[in-house]
């Protein structure tokens, strides 16, 4: 069976049925020149954009089709592997505008739609073009989730999560990351939720950290990590400051010896709480830490699987705070194994976050980066969300809407990585979940920009 008005699209060196090939063109996806070419000439309803070897039914096709009768511009659909492994994916929503959104290993395009928009593409991309046309493609119909209609049949090379997740961060993705800031730029002028950074500094800021009994607090939050707390600990303790500061770790109900690992340190230095409530998620406690009366006017992340790179971090952090007077000051970081020895050459530094655009780029990708400090007085205004995941970027993206983030590229942390983490080994029911609370927040984001 043959499908009326589609034409097939397939990614340079990809597989499809047989029966389909003849009828197939092969197009690099990430030149501009390419699609707009396409689109102009293109005389079917329908294309198909196909990415990874797959199979499918051209019935299904035919059927998706003639059922879907809404005002869409983007179909997709989860699907299985040969072996009937599920591939969860993110519903798309408002906040679904990270570049690295999963679409799975195809898309139909709605090509009324894409002739629609021609005009508002950019012409001279070599690298985004594709994130350029479905964030044009959103702004003209819905982007639909669909029942499966295809098989993924050769998956013999699974994608390196750690790897994958931090490209963005490689050096030798930096044309395409120049590429997408600026077709995510364009898209958030369209849709009006573009700001105009931040750069002022705080108002009376030297004043008020005066009124702060410490300069700067480490807080540490920690549930049963009796083999990595004291570590961290230790680490934040070590610091050679020229400021008074201390080290907040608020245990959150560890139930093995995670409390006794702390109560062995014996430090003045050192405040150890416990929440009185017993649901709270590391968003909660933080709060907790921020609100005490101990917190310092700077309040300095640390993991409790993790360290910092060397003695001078907190130094760094607080002499970026006094010179830049801004809400948040956001370090670098390198990946490790427990023993800290490097996992690969990627430093995590987040070069996509600028003075002059990173408030609005942020909202393309799934980070800030770290360690991440804050001006103890703008958190107590906004409070984290009470989340164990992605509370932090939430949290930075509204205050990237009020305050200046100053960055320091220097590696500061070692963030170390080993069979106990909370994100290590994740399936992808759990990264599909994550990504859609992130997207979630997003929406809230972009919602509140557009009504500024």
């Amino acid at each position: 069976m043959t499908i009326p008005n589609l034409k097939f699209i397939v990614s340079e060196g990809c597989n499809i049925p047989e029966s389909i090939k003849k009828d197939a063109l092969s197009l690099n996806f990430s030149k501009s020149e390419h699609i707009l070419e396409y689109f102009d000439n293109c005389e079917t309803d329908f294309t198909m954009f196909i990415f990874e070897n797959i199979k499918f039914s051209t019935a299904d096709i035919s059927k998706l089709l003639t059922e879907h009768k809404e005002d869409w511009s983007i179909l997709y659909s989860e699907f299985t592997d040969k072996d009937g492994k599920n591939f969860p994916l993110c519903n798309y929503s408002q906040g679904s505008v990270r570049d690295d959104f999963d679409f799975g290993k195809c898309m139909i395009i709605n090509n009324q739609k894409a002739k629609s928009i021609l005009g508002s593409l950019d012409t001279n991309l070599n690298h985004a073009a594709l994130y350029d046309l479905r964030l044009q493609l959103s702004r003209v119909g819905k982007i639909v989730k669909t029942e499966k209609f295809y098989t993924l049949y050769n998956n013999s090379n699974d994608p390196d999560f750690e790897n994958s997740h931090f490209s963005y961060c490689d050096p030798r993705n930096r044309d395409y990351q120049i590429e997408a800031e600026k077709v995510f730029t364009k898209y958030l002028k369209q849709v009006n939720a573009y700001i105009t950074p931040c750069t002022s500094e705080i108002a009376d800021f030297d004043k008020i950290v005066s009124t702060f009994k410490y300069t700067a607090s480490v807080i540490i939050p920690v549930k049963n990590r009796p083999n990595t707390i004291k570590d961290a600990i230790n680490s934040a303790l070590s610091q050679k400051t020229d400021f008074d500061f201390n080290v907040i770790v608020i245990n959150n109900h560890s139930e093995n010896s995670t409390t006794e690992a702390i109560n062995s340190i014996k430090n003045q230095r050192l405040v150890h709480l416990i929440p009185k409530e017993e649901n709270l998620g590391i968003g909660g406690c933080w709060n907790l830490g921020i609100n005490n009366e101990n917190c310092g006017a700077f309040a300095v992340q640390l993991d409790s699987d993790d360290v910092y790179s060397d003695t001078d971090t907190l130094q760094k952090i607080v002499d970026t705070f006094r010179k830049e007077k801004c809400g948040v000051v956001i370090g670098s970081y390198r990946l490790t194994d427990i023993e800290m020895k490097p996992l690969n050459n990627l430093i995590i530094d987040h070069r996509e976050y600028t003075q002059g655009n990173g408030a609005n780029n942020a909202l393309r990708v799934n980070g800030f980066g770290a360690p991440r400090c804050y001006f103890t007085p703008a958190v107590r205004q906004n409070q984290f969300k009470n989340f164990s995941y992605g509370e932090d970027y939430d949290l930075c993206l509204r205050l990237s809407r009020k305050y200046k983030i100053a960055r320091i590229f220097d590696v500061l942390y070692l963030c170390r990585r080993w069979s106990g983490n909370s994100d290590a080994n994740l399936n992808q029911e759990t990264i599909t979940r994550n990504n859609t609370l992130k997207d979630s927040f997003r929406t809230e984001e972009i919602i509140a920009r557009t009504r500024k």
